[in-house]
């Protein structure tokens, strides 16, 4: 009996471990993509709390004034002059600032981790030469061509020098042979 409960505990450490291989390698070019995405989502929180700000400034030097009829100080009656800044207005950018940048915190936060994901799914590349130009594209966000500079500067003893295409193509045919995930696993 005791020799049945023993691989019953063997069978799943290793269902687990199948489970977590299968899972590193399903990981594929859309957790790269989503990287990017999460990036660029990040920039445009990022310009958007700038762009209220901007607001914001403007309101606190704006002072409006409005003339209505009332009691002076001086206890007669007749048209008054207001002047002030326009609290409300200045109150809602302010509000929607605080917003924004507790998103951002959140989307940094995500972004951070999907960093580490990105990172493992690279190391996963069986090619070190893979590995680094997939940083310097995907992790550095360096545009192709800079790809290429910076792997000749890195493997100056190649024959062949990468360019702008060359680096494309490896990236494009890596993902060519890279077998889909069925959708069962993930």
């Amino acid at each position: 009996m005791e020799a049945g409960v023993g691989r019953g505990m063997g069978s799943g450490t290793g269902e687990k471990i199948e489970r977590k291989q299968r899972r590193k390698c399903c990981m594929d070019k859309d957790i790269l993509i989503q990287y990017e995405d999460m990036r660029e989502e990040i920039k445009d929180i990022r310009r958007r709390i700038e762009r209220i700000e901007k607001e914001i400034n403007h309101l606190e030097k704006l002072i409006v004034a409005d003339t209505v009829k009332g009691t002076r100080r001086d206890g007669t009656y007749g048209a008054i002059k207001i002047t002030g800044i326009p609290s409300p207005a200045l109150e809602r950018k302010r509000k929607a600032a605080e917003k924004y940048r507790d998103m951002l915190q959140e989307k940094e936060a995500e972004l951070l981790e999907l960093t580490c994901q990105v990172e493992a799914y690279i190391e996963t590349i069986p090619k070190s030469e893979l590995r680094t130009m997939f940083r310097f594209y995907y992790i550095d966000n360096m545009p192709w061509w800079k790809v290429a500079q910076a792997m000749n500067r890195t493997f100056p003893k190649k024959r062949r020098k990468y360019t702008e295409e060359s680096c494309k193509k490896r990236n494009q045919r890596f993902f060519e042979n890279v077998p889909p995930c069925p959708e069962e696993i993930c």
